[in-house]
């Protein structure tokens, strides 16, 4: 068994939400549930029950929730949670309206400033006021090309308070990453802000925004937020105006919800894109709400009263996430820019000047932070911290060892998994068990989560396929424009049949019922926890004359994925230092940072199938030492050959 790093006081358990929840689920149902094992065993067992007790529990509102709580509830897809319900996302966020912090924002060491309930209200007001002024209605989809500010999550309330549909990428993407994914849901309205901040340097977004908005035809209106500027020149931008011009003519008034179907389409989520363009993954207003709001409430222990902060971007599902603790009655403490700038210091300053409660971050931050040696423990006070996140790739446990000596002893560290599929956790934390070294504490309640061995058998202690054998409210919706479910079927249910496989490579301990993730087991890149498709590197690399064509794939490294490039050169040309430079910055510029790769090899050839597909799945598994156990679908198998033992891939 691993080292047991931490242990709740009998006092904090006596005060946790979960304890609380247990109390409520025994009192309404008759039962007798005492620990963490026996609710996750209700909540899978008895899934009306346990969703019905989250709902009452949290206090989550709707015109009707109606009669039926699960219909089809064998089927996956095709179950139906509260299908007769009549529901508003914005109204369950937007629970208070007094004078407290509601939101608190910080871009570096630019800009400090919070936003009361009462202000966030009126804000979302008049935004949804001017939205509908201008015929946004529900269905219509809104997108947000923002920074991780209060604006950002104004602009969303607003939009889903009138039943329209939100999705959202950050400003460091580049035009073409932009188009792949908002091109595909036509967008009635861009809301994109004209600069920010990221190592003490403001970039300017607003050439990005004109080519953005020229491309998108169904486009109406491009609000523009200022952010590094009061007063930017818009002139260039077709069909732009600043937000305080777009709301100028509204007086803040009672929100009017939109009230609308359990499954109507809150937010649109983008797969990596590694086949060709990102999959547009629809998810569903009332799925979203419950299991989010269960995952702050109980396995992160938010509520009134605490601090929440996650250092994320609009373009990782953790910012949606985020925005849900608003629901739990959390303060958001919202922070963009770089967490290193200028010294490292700046989230745990953060984390002191606003009595942050909840800190969630990375595992990549937190070996960034072991690596330059930062010792937070010693610098900063950090009382108020009582728990820390991490997600995005594996926390190794070294990284465990790294926080409980560096960061802080008395602390919940919960490294969580789940993705931008379910936008929640199928395993996650719990703050009234002890932490186990390099361990994930638990599976998340209502996910019947199991390990499946290559025949579909459940197997325990060994390393399998990461399953849920039985539906939860927050399934996709389904795909954007795949009317026949036919793309949604394959991602999740093409392996086992009515069971959603994740595609994560994981083992399940026996004793402490602990969780470790090897990493992903399908080709998807994963850098610091950022899913990264190969499709959207090979447009920028093969763009390029001196290239004839690439491969990429991710390398497992130091408890991460590093992302490794080979390329084939076109005729007489050598891969030099200075085009490898300029291979890293037009995959920077054309896509975002995280995917610029951190080894680019020349190579003379690439494995193809037989129907002339290359391979990446078959080259990561001769890079990582593993025998490529379909050669015979190759083409030219003998490629592979080349991408054995390779000298570099051994160098930091």
């Amino acid at each position: 068994m691993n080292a047991c790093l931490w242990t709740p006081s009998a006092d904090r358990i006596d005060a946790s939400n979960l304890k609380a929840f247990m109390q409520h689920v025994n009192e309404n149902w008759s039962v007798d549930l005492q620990d963490y094992d026996s609710l996750h065993t209700f909540s899978i067992n008895e899934r009306e029950k346990f969703w019905t007790s989250i709902r009452d529990f949290a206090g989550l509102k709707a015109q009707t929730w109606g009669e039926r709580v699960l219909v089809d509830g064998d089927k996956m897809p095709g179950a139906q949670f509260f299908p007769d319900a009549k529901i508003n996302f914005a109204e369950n966020l937007l629970r208070k309206n007094d004078g407290s912090e509601a939101l608190v924002f910080w871009g570096e060491d630019k800009v400090k400033r919070s936003l009361s309930w009462q202000s966030l209200n009126e804000e979302v007001s008049v935004f949804a006021q001017a939205l509908r002024h201008m015929g946004v209605k529900k269905g219509d989809r809104v997108c947000a090309f923002m920074p991780n500010m209060p604006e950002t999550i104004v602009a969303m309330l607003a939009v889903t308070s009138i039943g329209a549909t939100w999705s959202s990428t950050s400003p460091d993407f580049g035009v073409n990453g932009v188009l792949d994914r908002f091109g595909q849901i036509e967008p009635t309205v861009l809301v994109a802000v004209e600069s920010y901040y990221y190592n003490g340097k403001s970039h300017d977004c607003l050439s990005k925004v004109q080519e953005i908005v020229d491309q998108l035809p169904t486009l109406e209106r491009c609000v523009i937020v200022p952010y590094t500027r009061e007063n930017p020149d818009i002139s260039d931008v077709d069909k732009a105006v600043l937000l305080d011009d777009f709301v100028a003519e509204f007086d803040p008034k009672e929100i009017e919800f939109e009230y609308v179907d359990f499954n109507h389409p809150l937010y649109i989520m983008f797969s990596s894109g590694t086949t060709g363009k990102p999959k547009c993954i629809v998810h569903g207003t009332g799925g979203t709400l419950l299991k989010q709001v269960s995952e702050h409430l109980l396995n992160c222990d938010n509520g009134d009263g605490s601090r929440v902060f996650y250092f994320t971007t609009c373009g990782w599902m953790m910012w949606n996430w985020l925005v849900a603790g608003l629901a739990a009655g959390s303060t958001l403490l919202l922070y963009d820019g770089s967490p290193f700038y200028p010294n490292g210091n700046i989230l745990f300053d953060f984390a002191d000047a606003e009595k942050m409660t909840m800190f969630g971050t990375s595992a990549k931050y937190i070996d960034a932070l072991n690596k330059a040696d930062l010792k937070p423990k010693e610098t900063h006070d950090l009382s108020s911290v009582l728990s820390m996140t991490s997600t995005g790739s594996p926390l190794v446990a070294e990284s465990f060892d790294y926080v409980y000596d560096a960061i802080k002893d008395d602390l919940h560290l919960a490294s969580i998994s789940g993705g931008t599929d379910i936008l929640g956790c199928f395993v996650l934390g719990n703050p009234i068990a002890p932490v186990y070294r390099g361990e994930i504490q638990c599976r998340a309640l209502g996910m019947a989560v199991e390990t499946f061995d290559d025949d579909g058998k459940p197997i325990t202690g060994d390393k399998g396929e990461l399953v849920c054998t039985k539906a939860f409210p927050s399934m996709p919706v389904g795909f954007w424009n795949d009317p026949d479910n036919a793309r949604y079927k394959a991602a999740y249910f093409e392996k086992y049949d009515n069971i959603w496989c994740h595609g994560d490579f994981v083992s399940i301990d026996k004793e402490t019922g602990g969780i470790v993730i090897y990493g992903r087991s399908d080709a998807t890149l994963n850098p610091g926890g950022v899913r990264i498709g190969t499709a959207e590197i090979y447009r920028q690399v093969e763009a390029l004359p001196e290239i004839q064509e690439s491969i990429v794939i991710g390398q497992d490294w130091k408890g991460d994925v590093r992302v490794i490039l080979f390329v084939v050169m076109k005729g007489d040309n050598v891969l030099t230092e200075d085009l490898i430079a300029t291979i890293k910055s037009k995959v920077k510029t054309g896509c975002t940072p995280r995917h610029v790769p951190a080894k680019v090899i020349p190579v003379k050839d690439i494995p193809r199938t037989k129907s002339g597909k290359i391979t990446e799945l078959a080259v990561r598994d001769v890079v990582h030492g593993r025998e490529v156990k379909n050669k015979t679908a190759l083409a030219n198998p003998e490629a592979l050959d080349l991408y054995m033992n390779i000298a570099q891939l051994q160098e930091e």
